[in-house]
């Protein structure tokens, strides 16, 4: 199955809802058993977006998967970005 890299940016000024969010967050992550890998982006000891990769059918799928995260739904992120993503090392 397909690999993506879902690449999201916080909005400024939400930290707040990312804390008050993260254990669904966490929960949707283990739930749905695509996720490879996830962490935050950090900018000055404070997250600031996510990268998530996980196995998908297609982009759309991946796409859908991302919009149901509790972070996307919660008004999170800025922006969030799916692309085809490939393991070559590690």
């Amino acid at each position: 199955m397909p690999l993506f890299a879902v690449i999201c940016r916080d909005k400024p000024n939400h930290l707040q809802i990312r804390m008050e969010t993260r254990e669904r967050h966490l929960a949707y992550l283990a739930e749905t058993g695509v996720v490879q890998f996830a962490g935050p982006f950090i900018e000055g000891g404070s997250p600031i977006g996510s990268l998530l990769v996980i196995e998908a059918e297609n982009r759309e799928a991946a796409g859908a998967w991302a919009a149901k995260d509790p972070y996307t739904q919660a008004g999170l992120f800025a922006s969030v970005e799916v692309i085809e993503w490939r393991k070559v090392i590690g």
